[in-house]
C-alpha cells in the first residue's frame, strides 16, 4: 500500500521509524526489534539508510521482511550522498523486487572522514525525488525541519527548498524531531502560506535516556523546552523513571497534536519495541476517537 493512500484516509494513525544494522552480524537482533514493533500493527513503518548508502542492502532487506511477516507497509529511505544515477537505479530495482512501494528521498548525511566527491548526479533531495518519480511507480516522501534545516541560510530559503521537492513530485513531508508543539504549528502556518499543500507528518522522538537530549540537539539543532530539561534533570539518572517520563512526554505531545487537528504522527522508535508499545497503549482509545 502506498503511503499517500493511508494519509488520504480520514482516520488518525501512528507510524514508527526503525534503523537497520551497520554490520551484517547484527542483523538478527535488529530484525527482531523491528519485527517486534511491526507486530504492533502501526499504519506503516520507515527504515533508515546509513550515511553514504552504507546500509542499503540491510535497509531493503529489513523493509521487505516487515512487509512479508506482518503486512505493514514500509518506507525505505534513500539518499543522494555518494550516489549516482546508476547506483540509485540499482537501488530502485532492488526495492521493486522486494515489493517496496514507498521511498523517503533525502539529501543525506556526509560520512565521517569521507575522501571523495560527495554529490555527483544528485545535489539536492529534489533531484532525487524527480529521478525516482521518473523511474518507477513509487510514492515519494521527503523530510522537513520545523526549526530550519541546518544548511539553510534562513526560513525563507528553507521553505523554497521544500517547494522544490514538492514541485519535483514529493507527495508528503515528515518533520525532524521537535519537543515544543508550538514550533510545529508555527512551521505549518509558514508552509501553508507558501502554498505547500501536501500532508506534513510531525516526527516525535521519545527521549528515554538523558544522553539522548545532547544527541538530538547535535543532530537537528532542535530547541529543548525548560519543561523537558527539568524532566531530564530530575529523572535522567534513573533509567526506568526516565523511560516512563520520556514515553509520557512524547504521548502528551501526540495527544496535543491530535487534539489540534493533526491526523498522522510518525514516531522515531530507536528500535525499542517496549517504547513503541508504551506510546501506542497510551493512545489506544484516542486514535479511535
Amino acid at each position: 500500500m502506498k503511503i499517500r493512500d493511508i494519509l488520504n484516509k480520514d482516520t488518525a494513525t501512528i507510524s514508527f521509524e526503525v534503523f537497520p544494522p551497520k554490520k551484517s552480524t547484527d542483523f538478527g537482533n535488529v530484525e527482531a526489534a523491528a519485527l517486534g514493533i511491526a507486530a504492533l500493527q502501526p499504519a506503516y513503518m520507515s527504515v533508515t539508510y546509513g550515511a553514504g548508502g552504507s546500509t542499503k542492502g540491510h535497509t531493503i532487506a529489513l523493509a521487505g521482511e516487515i512487509q512479508k511477516q506482518h503486512n505493514v507497509p514500509t518506507v525505505a529511505h534513500l539518499t543522494c550522498v555518494c550516489a549516482d544515477r546508476s547506483s540509485i537505479g540499482a537501488a530502485l530495482t532492488e526495492m521493486q523486487a522486494a515489493g517496496i512501494e514507498n521511498i523517503l528521498a533525502l539529501r543525506g548525511d556526509i560520512p565521517k572522514d569521507f575522501d571523495g566527491e560527495v554529490f555527483t548526479d544528485f545535489t539536492h533531495a529534489s533531484d532525487l525525488v524527480r529521478f525516482i518519480k521518473e523511474n518507477g511507480d513509487f510514492c515519494v516522501g521527503g523530510a522537513c525541519y520545523p526549526e530550519v534545516h541546518p544548511d539553510s541560510a534562513n526560513k525563507n530559503e528553507d521553505i523554497q527548498g521544500l517547494k522544490a521537492k514538492v514541485d519535483a513530485g514529493c507527495e508528503y513531508l515528515t518533520t525532524q524531531m521537535f519537543f515544543d508543539n508550538n514550533i510545529f504549528f508555527n512551521f505549518m502556518y509558514r508552509v501553508r502560506e507558501a502554498g505547500i499543500t501536501v500532508p506534513i507528518i510531525p516526527g516525535i522522538m521519545p527521549i528515554t535516556r538523558g544522553v539522548q537530549v545532547k544527541n538530538a540537539v547535535k543532530l537537528s539543532g532542535c530547541n529543548v523546552p525548560e519543561r523537558f530539561k527539568n524532566i531530564v534533570d530530575r529523572f535522567g539518572d534513573n533509567p526506568e523513571a526516565m523511560k516512563q517520563a520520556g514515553i509520557a512526554y512524547a504521548t502528551d505531545q501526540i495527544i496535543d497534536l491530535l487534539a489540534n487537528g493533526v491526523k498522522h504522527v510518525h514516531v522515531y522508535s530507536m528500535n525499542k519495541p517496549d517504547v513503541a508499545a508504551g506510546i501506542q497503549r497510551n493512545l489506544s482509545e484516542i486514535l479511535k476517537a
